[in-house]
């Protein structure tokens, strides 16, 4: 039998048990076993994608019980590509955010890594479940991790966000395990492949109604789909930068696989989109969500925040795409899973970049950047630009996809708020590109650190101070200026960076090799 779906889930496991008790030898120790850990799970990840690629869905049986009693790890396409996506940016997050880690908690360091990995645990036992009550159990894993990394970030805000997560978090498990508790007395099994087959019959019960929009209401609380989000931009913004690299990029999006993975194996896009008729209300609801997000990040005067809302714009991308009732917009927010997860990932290791040199990302302190993080902005631009939708980035093609699949449905307000909020992400990335591009970098003339007295020379913007270079004058160069981020942080920005472009560039073999035969 082939192990690698198990290993995938267990390395992470074994790591966080083993990196909890080489915290008592060595505090160091416990980030290498962290790193080994995901590594290995990363490797297991790509190996079970190829194994699925070529010889199709995996089943793995957990402790060799037989589905429906047991307890299956179900593995086909779609959620081989999104093991893939989660093992990756978590071992590349570790790598770019252990001087982070130090920066900010370096006394609970050994906690945050064995809370980070119990984290990952949950997202890919959740991707990789066959089980509706396990699916249950490692959300409440992930949702538990969360709620203590949150609360060992930001020492003022830190706390009340993580509570305010706990109170929404458990309403939306709540929801969920209800809608599991009337399948299991519906149709006597947990098994999703199992209830699929039995739903079929029964598909005019208003139980199952009743936990088709208890599930799906659960999820929606757990993936932060607008009115329901109010827990995710605090969340997101107070938490560590070594955990809100991941969580970011990753728990909204496993949050959607799910929302899809119950709507096409589970109960059915025949019962969703024919029996059900809720397909036009909840694409109305991702317009909403989506204008909402895009203009309430004009507000912001805080970066973090600032893609927080982000975030809660492109979760309606996502949620709208998948209730167009058609091949096209189911593609787009599946791609959008993918490319999505890699447009954040690259912002936020910018905005940890700029963090480690800046500590802090308000807009009032973020000018000079182009001089002073040139590397860092790079790769904060083109993940930018990606998010608005620019070829041949990533987010181009998801959202062309979106389009089309909005115009085929003749949803056209869908397609109007895709455009809209592209245009507000263009003014929202420009706007903060011509803050960093614009004024004096730290150490030149005219710059002011918060906390430190104002300099008493009387140059007070950067075309002045860059005048004064050029005449030989004395003032400083740029590259006496310039102040990156560590070698291992931009490693990490370049490698996403240049998965954003190929992504794109592969978008149309990422369909046909896995989007496309998954729908079928």
């Amino acid at each position: 039998m082939n192990n690698m779906p198990a290993i995938l889930v267990l390395a992470p496991l074994l790591g966080a048990f083993f990196a909890g008790l080489a915290a008592w030898i060595q505090k160091q120790l416990s980030y290498y076993i962290a790193l080994a850990a995901m590594a290995v799970s990363c490797f297991a990840a790509v190996s079970v994608l190829t194994d699925v690629i070529t010889s199709g869905t995996m089943q793995y049986r957990m402790a060799g019980w037989a589905p429906p009693m047991g307890i299956e790890l179900r593995i086909y396409l779609l959620n081989a590509m999104v093991l893939v996506l989660i093992s990756a940016i978590a071992f590349v997050n570790l790598v770019a955010s252990v001087k982070n880690v130090e920066q900010e908690i370096s006394d609970r360091a050994p906690s945050f890594y064995v809370m980070y990995l119990l984290f990952v645990v949950g997202l890919l036992g959740v991707t990789a479940t066959g089980d509706l009550f396990n699916l249950y159990v490692l959300i409440e894993i992930t949702s538990l991790t969360s709620y203590t990394l949150i609360a060992l970030g930001d020492k003022d805000r830190g706390h009340l966000a993580a509570l305010n997560y706990v109170f929404i978090g458990v309403i939306g498990a709540s929801f969920y395990l209800l809608g599991v508790g009337y399948l299991y007395i519906t149709t006597g099994s947990l098994n999703m492949a199992d209830v699929a087959v039995i739903l079929k019959g029964i598909q005019g019960s208003s139980a199952v109604l009743t936990a088709f929009i208890l599930c799906i209401l659960g999820v929606w609380i757990k993936m932060a789909l607008f009115p329901l989000h109010v827990w995710l931009p605090n969340a997101y913004t107070f938490a560590p930068v070594g955990f809100a690299r991941v969580v970011a990029p990753l728990m909204t999006k496993v949050m959607v696989y799910v929302m899809v993975r119950l709507m096409v194996t589970v109960f059915g896009l025949e019962y969703i989109f024919e029996t059900l008729h809720l397909a036009d209300a909840v694409v109305w609801l991702a317009v909403t969500a989506i204008l909402a997000g895009a203009f309430t990040a004009l507000f912001q005067t805080d970066l973090k925040k600032m893609l927080a809302y982000i975030i809660v714009c492109e979760i309606g991308y996502m949620v709208g795409g998948a209730w167009l009732g058609n091949s096209l917009g189911m593609t787009g927010a599946i791609l959008h899973i993918l490319n999505d997860g890699l447009m954040t990932f690259a912002l936020f290791l910018a905005v940890g970049n700029i963090i480690y040199m800046r500590k802090q990302v308000a807009f009032s302190n973020l000018s000079g950047l182009f001089a002073a993080m040139p590397w860092t902005m790079a790769g904060f631009v083109l993940a930018g630009l990606s998010i608005i939708g620019v070829p041949p980035t990533c987010g181009f093609f998801s959202k062309w996809y979106l389009v089309l699949g909005a115009f085929e449905a003749g949803a056209y307000h869908f397609a109007a708020a895709l455009v809209i909020s592209s245009l507000v992400c263009a003014v929202l990335f420009f706007k903060v590109f011509e803050i960093c591009f614009f004024g004096s970098a730290p150490g030149a003339p005219g710059h002011h650190v918060p906390g430190n007295p104002q300099p008493s020379h009387d140059i007070h913007s950067a075309g002045h101070a860059w005048a004064k270079a050029d005449s030989g004058a004395g003032a400083h160069s740029p590259a006496e200026v310039m102040a990156e981020a560590p070698v291992s942080m931009l490693a990490a920005l370049g490698l996403v960076s240049v998965a954003i472009i190929a992504a794109g560039v592969y978008a149309g073999t990422i369909v046909n090799t896995i989007i496309l035969p998954f729908l079928q």
